[in-house]
């Protein structure tokens, strides 16, 4: 019973690929969530392609590609039901929708899964309504031939539905409620008709997917003499399955999972081997869960090792089939874990053999098996590993000493299983703190994130380390390995610096990173750097006011990422009541929140911030009741909450601090609850002048030409054809043509807001707090274009004095050289270094051949860094987080 395995796909994003109408919502929705280009998107062409990308949302390309190969090699004309058998609980048939369009969604990539449902829910509720009380045996429905003529009925009822929803989504499914199962009585005196299964004939599951139809079964039997025989759909399942032998075997039930009958929480992982005995014992273990769970044992003690039950949800299933992460509860029969003190224990072949396979130091050439081997005997260890040794683990722990991970060594097999969580649980049980480094390019990099409580980042390796919270503790560890040569040097000092450009880096978790200079070594024997800033990780509670557009979208995605900021509310007059799409840490449902409404929040503290995505003028009435909400929890000693806007309402108020975070002070908007988020022109136009200003020649202005893919305009409300809430862009790409679109030629409001901002650096170049003038000027010509997202300027700008190309690309380099979210490169910056990037990307400089003017091209994502990417920027200063918290590195 591990880490959780698995976050929530609404089954409403596959609705959405599969409805006619909806393909290009789906598509997009795709495409930010795992910056598919526009273009290869307009590519596709089946629907097997389209739902291929869609999957792309669960995972990393790479899993999702692996798994449908391997799943589409599975089955063969001889085999043709070797994918999966998916059981459905009765429950699961009253949300019928959401299953047709799962089931539907494997159909579109030619995969197809034996269906077999139960009915025990909808048998309850007839057999209540005629005065039978259900009566259970050891979790086994006694069946008489009232129950029996009702579990008839009711079985061909709901197969009929379910095959009918199918169909209506143009997927083929054959009803096959007879014929696959033959049975003997089970124990007729005590349980009635109930049969114990005998045989299972799969050559009508087989016709009907040779046939192209899924094959959706019932669960009753027939003897030998034509008796029909109830039998439970766990059960029958499992007999189906283990004559089959498919590659998955899936429990689909109402809740997601199976869970802890005390605390209510969900078992991730079940290893029958280490918890079986143990668990059967638990007094909640009972009636059908007993029965589930005595049914998966024998199911998996006739079926290789290496297989598995899921339990999951229906909204889950394309997740616990496509990702190596899955879904819901696992049950498997695993490995007892062993510690081993000496490598005589293990079997020093054995272990060298791993070390030689697996460990990445060895495989690039960095280290010898024989060193690590006389390495490791140099302090007291421990090695944690299951019986093949899929996944191996080793600590030292010298007495006294925190102990070091020194070597994590899983398998392919070892990952996909669950058998390294398995080990991980193992080392946490032994030891509260601990220390570990992984490569920077480790493929399972996003799992040592996830469990660890702060982490940086140096060179080719991070540092990682949990059960240290206290900044002055954490100093004291990381000196004591140094000086006990159990890491290396590299890792001083804990606040670590950035490298230059850092978009290319790795993601920086550190509870104490801090953005000192590259060169700074050293603690005491150094120039004393400026006090680190602390970072929380404390979890805190978002409100987001005007979700439906593509820029709140956007905002959802990335805070599905974010590891301690939860999503706890979100607003929208026309989704109110509809489940939120795209957020995969928990279920959201839309509101319509009032003025009022968010007064007594604030007043309340119901959450630590909020994001008002509304249109230009919309949102002040919504920031005076923050304001007044905010004032009783002033009085009373309580600072009020991060507040950050996305319109242009506040752009310009100096009561506001500007959230621009590479130009114009750091410190203010970490101190700030009121927050403006930059325009999208608006931040590219600045962050292609700021560098230039000590060039500024004045009277003569630069001018910027910008062109935006069609989302900059936003969205307007509408419909689906069967009367949905829908959205759709305000300027349709199919209105342009194919060409592009100047509007707003003169007095564009990014214009007047770049001006006013950069007027500041102009007196102040450090980017302080002061009021700001209206001394500069920009000259802006903004263009919309057929493709969905990404910003390309080009700065025409007169210089003051002759400049070089070398002159000026260096000016850019040493003003961003720090930046992640910024980088500077040679070539004209090109849609696809923009769209779907969370940085901004600046090249192509030339000087004219008089030396006095400049052309700069620079761009970005109008969604990302234009608005979600930079207010998830802006949020995290403001509540104390790392600054980059959640937001992905660009590739």
């Amino acid at each position: 019973m591990l880490s959780t395995r698995a976050a929530h796909l609404s089954s409403r994003v596959v609705r959405r690929a599969l409805l006619p109408g909806h393909r290009q919502a789906a598509l997009t929705a795709v495409r930010r969530r795992d910056n598919i280009s526009v273009r290869s998107i307009q590519s596709v062409q089946t629907d097997r392609d389209t739902i291929t990308r869609l999957l792309y949302s669960l995972g990393s390309k790479r899993e999702v590609e692996r798994h449908l190969r391997i799943f589409s090699s599975a089955s063969n004309p001889t085999q043709p039901a070797k994918f999966a058998v998916i059981k459905v609980g009765g429950a699961v048939l009253d949300n019928i929708d959401d299953l047709a369009h799962s089931l539907s969604f494997l159909y579109r990539v030619g995969l197809y899964p034996v269906v077999l449902h139960g009915a025990g829910p909808q048998m309850n509720d007839i057999l209540e309504a005629e005065g039978v009380e259900p009566d259970y045996i050891d979790g086994i429905r006694v069946t008489d031939s009232n129950t029996l003529q009702i579990a008839r009925r009711v079985f061909l009822e709901e197969n009929l539905k379910l095959v009918g929803a199918l169909e209506k989504l143009g997927t083929r499914a054959r009803p096959i409620t007879s014929g696959v199962f033959t049975a003997d009585y089970l124990d007729r005196p005590r349980y009635g008709l109930v049969g114990r299964i005998t045989r299972v004939d799969k050559r009508p599951i087989e016709a009907s997917i040779r046939a192209g139809a899924l094959p959706i079964l019932t669960s009753l039997a027939e003897t030998p003499e034509g008796q029909i025989l109830n039998v439970n759909a766990d059960v029958a399942a499992g007999e189906l399955s283990k004559e089959l032998e498919p590659l998955k075997i899936v429990f689909l039930n109402e809740k997601g999972g199976l869970f802890h009958g005390v605390t209510g929480e969900k078992l991730d992982v079940i290893n029958l081997d280490e918890e079986y005995d143990q668990l059967i014992k638990e007094p909640w273990v009972k009636f059908g869960t007993k029965l589930k769970l005595r049914e998966f044992k024998e199911l998996l003690e006739h079926l290789p090792r290496s297989s598995s039950v899921a339990v999951i949800s229906a909204a889950n299933l394309q997740r616990e089939l496509f990702t190596d992460s899955g879904a819901g509860t696992l049950i498997r029969r695993g490995y007892r874990l062993t510690k081993y003190n000496t490598l005589t224990s293990i079997g020093p072949d054995r272990f060298r053999q791993v070390v030689h396979e697996r460990d990445p130091d060895v495989s690039a050439g960095t280290a010898s098996v024989a060193g690590i081997l006389a390495e490791l005997e140099r302090t007291p260890f421990t090695i944690y590993a299951d019986e093949p040794l899929d996944s191996v683990a080793v600590v030292s722990h010298p007495e006294g000493e925190i102990p070091v991970l020194t070597r994590l060594l899983p398998s392919r097999a070892g990952v996909l299983n669950g058998v390294l969580d398995n080990v991980w649980a193992a080392v946490r049980k032994d030891h509260r703190k601990l220390f570990w480094t992984a490569p920077v390019d480790d493929e399972n990099r996003a799992w040592h994130f996830e469990r660890a409580d702060g982490s940086f980042t140096r060179g080719s390796r991070t540092l990682f380390w949990y059960g240290v919270t206290d900044t002055s503790e954490l100093d004291h560890a990381v000196h004591s390995l140094e000086q006990n040569k159990r890491i290396p040097r590299a890792f001083l000092p804990v606040g670590p610096s950035r490298a230059a450009n850092g978009l290319g880096g790795s993601r920086a978790y550190s509870t104490s990173a801090s953005r000192t200079p590259t060169n700074t070594r050293g603690y005491a024997t150094a120039t004393a750097p400026a006090p680190p800033v602390q970072h929380t990780t404390e979890h805190k509670r978002l409100a987001l006011v005007g979700a439906r557009g593509y820029t709140g979208q956007a905002l959802v995605t990335l805070l599905s990422s974010h590891p301690y900021l939860d999503l706890t509310h979100v607003s929208s007059r026309q989704l109110a009541g509809r489940a939120l799409e795209g957020y995969t840490k928990g279920s959201v449902t839309y509101s319509n929140l009032g003025v009022n409404d968010v007064e007594e929040m604030e007043r309340e503290g119901a959450v630590d911030a909020w994001v008002l995505a509304l249109p230009n003028g919309a949102g002040a009435p919504f920031v005076a009741a923050l304001n007044n909400g905010a004032k009783e929890k002033e009085q009373k000693g309580v600072k009020a909450s991060a507040v950050v806007d996305l319109s242009a309402d506040w752009r310009f108020d100096d009561g506001w601090t500007y959230g621009l975070p590479e130009l114009y002070n750091r410190p203010a908007i970490r101190d700030s609850t009121r927050i403006a988020n930059p325009g999208c022109y608006a931040t590219t136009i600045q962050l292609l002048i700021a560098p230039l200003l000590p060039y500024l020649k004045h009277g003569c202005w630069p001018t910027v030409f910008g062109v935006s893919g069609y989302s900059g305009a936003g969205t307007v409300p509408s419909q689906t054809p069967d009367g949905q809430p829908a959205s759709i862009p305000k300027i349709p790409p199919e209105s342009l043509g194919g060409a592009i679109r100047p509007y707003s030629l003169t007095d564009h409001v990014h214009e007047r807001e770049a001006g006013r901002h950069l007027s500041r650096l102009l007196h102040d170049p450090s980017g302080g707090c002061g009021k700001v003038s209206d001394a500069m000027q920009v000259a802006f010509v903004p263009v919309v274009a057929p493709w969905f997202s990404g910003i390309i300027c080009t700065l025409s700008m007169p210089l003051a004095s002759k400049a070089t190309a070398a002159d000026i690309r260096a000016l850019y380099e040493e003003k961003y050289q720090n930046e992640r979210l910024v980088r500077v490169q040679a070539a004209i910056p090109s849609l696809a270094d923009i769209a779907g990037k969370h940085g901004a990307v600046i090249g192509g400089v030339q000087v004219h051949s008089g030396g006095e003017r400049v052309v700069v091209v620079g761009g970005l994502d109008n969604l990302l860094k234009g608005a979600a990417t930079q207010c998830l920027q802006n949020l995290n200063l403001a509540l104390g987080y790392d600054e980059f918290e959640g937001i992905p590195g660009d590739r």
